[in-house]
């Protein structure tokens, strides 16, 4: 493998943090470098300024559909920057996820109905997939869509939809056939979610938040055209949408860089026994390990971004290493950066997107503090979210040894 970076790139990634200086609000850049998680006015707006400022918003669409055409590479370098100089994540259930989808499946008349809006940051987009009790064995669910006419009739739940409240838009996976084997019997729909019939029950979570949340859908009727691709192959379609989101690794690197930088700075600023903690021989050694556990996982990265990555090639196990192991050091950076604030890092400071903030709450301690003990509770569950730990072992057991 050639490690030597291409001029071209380097010319491409002084372009990308020239448009940051220029664009990013520094409103947004506070809160994504404090760890907050970006709400659906921080998402779409940022989504409104990538398009209507470069037409950056969806550059892994085919260039047909508002893509870009970057390389891999490009793509990887552009989140990277995007990333560590603290820019909110875009719509990514709208963006990353349902948008391919549609581009790849969807008919002529959904990709024009469906997809500028995305692009543009007009429609907020949530995820309908897990239900009480069919998390991690998806093809188990039990949300049904009967046809009636020209509509399906949606009943049942869905439980740990991301941002839910904020959703105007909801792809569900629903059960059509009840006869089929699991898999066989799923149709992917798309729903309104102003559709008489659907409630939403925000759930709060450990950082202080709602950003998850429950939907009940009870006799939604949703228009037949809605059905992306055929009855009874969502299944199909899923599998593609799962790849994707696995198979591109751009934010886990530029995440944990993000933390050790974080942790460097604080830790010049934070004292022990004197002197600068940075200066500590062992919490130095813990960091050094660390940032080597970080190097390992940019080098698979780079690996794959120059090689390829496709599901036949073991691409799903791949990734699925990454996700191990991209979030137990998640995990492990976030609590380091709590101690490196010492007695402080006790003091939680609710997010300021969420409306029982306390807007004048003085801070406590270093101005660093804010969003860190948010961030630490938040990535508790990165093991769980995007597929538990223990099923990301189960795809990488079944790929690479036939288990």
């Amino acid at each position: 493998m050639d490690f030597r970076v291409d001029p071209a790139d380097i010319a491409f990634r002084e372009d990308v943090r020239a448009f940051l200086r220029q664009h990013l609000p520094a409103d947004m850049a506070f809160r994504g470098q404090q760890g907050f998680l970006a709400g659906d006015d921080d998402s779409q707006r940022w989504t409104r300024i990538l398009h209507e400022a470069r037409g950056w918003s969806v550059p892994h669409w085919p260039v047909a559909d508002g893509g870009t055409g970057w390389t891999a590479m490009q793509r990887y370098i552009f989140e990277e920057e995007c990333y560590l100089a603290g820019a909110p994540a875009q719509n990514q259930a709208g963006v990353s996820l349902v948008g391919p989808v549609i581009c790849e499946f969807g008919n002529e008349e959904q990709k024009r109905r469906f997809l500028p809006p995305i692009q543009r940051g007009e429609v907020f987009w949530v995820q309908g997939f897990s239900e009480p009790g069919s998390g991690s064995d998806l093809a188990s669910l039990r949300t049904t869509a009967v046809r009636d006419g020209d509509h399906y009739i949606v009943n049942g739940q869905k439980i740990w939809t991301s941002f839910g409240a904020y959703g105007q838009w909801n792809f569900v996976l629903v059960r059509t056939d009840s006869e089929a084997k699991p898999q066989k019997g799923i149709s992917f729909l798309l729903l309104d979610m102003a559709t008489p019939g659907v409630t939403v029950r925000p759930i709060g979570s450990l950082d202080g938040c709602h950003h998850l949340a429950e939907v009940f859908y009870d006799d939604v009727r949703v228009p037949a055209e809605n059905l992306i691709g055929e009855v009874n192959k969502g299944w199909g379609y899923t599998k593609f949408l799962l790849f994707n989101e696995r198979a591109f690794l751009g934010a886990e690197a530029p995440a944990l860089k993000r933390y050790l930088r974080k942790i460097r700075h604080y830790a010049t600023r934070e004292h022990a026994g004197g002197t600068p903690l940075i200066q500590d021989p062992t919490f130095a050694a813990r960091l050094a390990q660390h940032e080597l556990e970080v190097r390992a996982i940019d080098m698979a990265v780079q690996k794959i971004l120059h090689q390829g990555i496709d599901e036949r090639s073991g691409g799903m196990a791949i990734g699925s290493m990454l996700k191990v192991r991209g979030s137990e050091l998640h995990q492990k950076l976030t609590e380091m950066l709590l101690e490196v604030i010492g007695d402080y890092g006790a003091v939680f400071y609710p997010d300021p997107n969420e409306e029982h903030a306390l807007r004048d709450m003085s801070f406590i301690g270093p101005d660093y503090a804010p969003g860190l003990a948010a961030e630490v509770f938040y990535r508790r569950a990165c093991t769980i979210y995007g597929g538990t730990a223990e099923i990301q072992r189960n795809i990488i057991a079944k790929a690479m040894f036939d288990l």
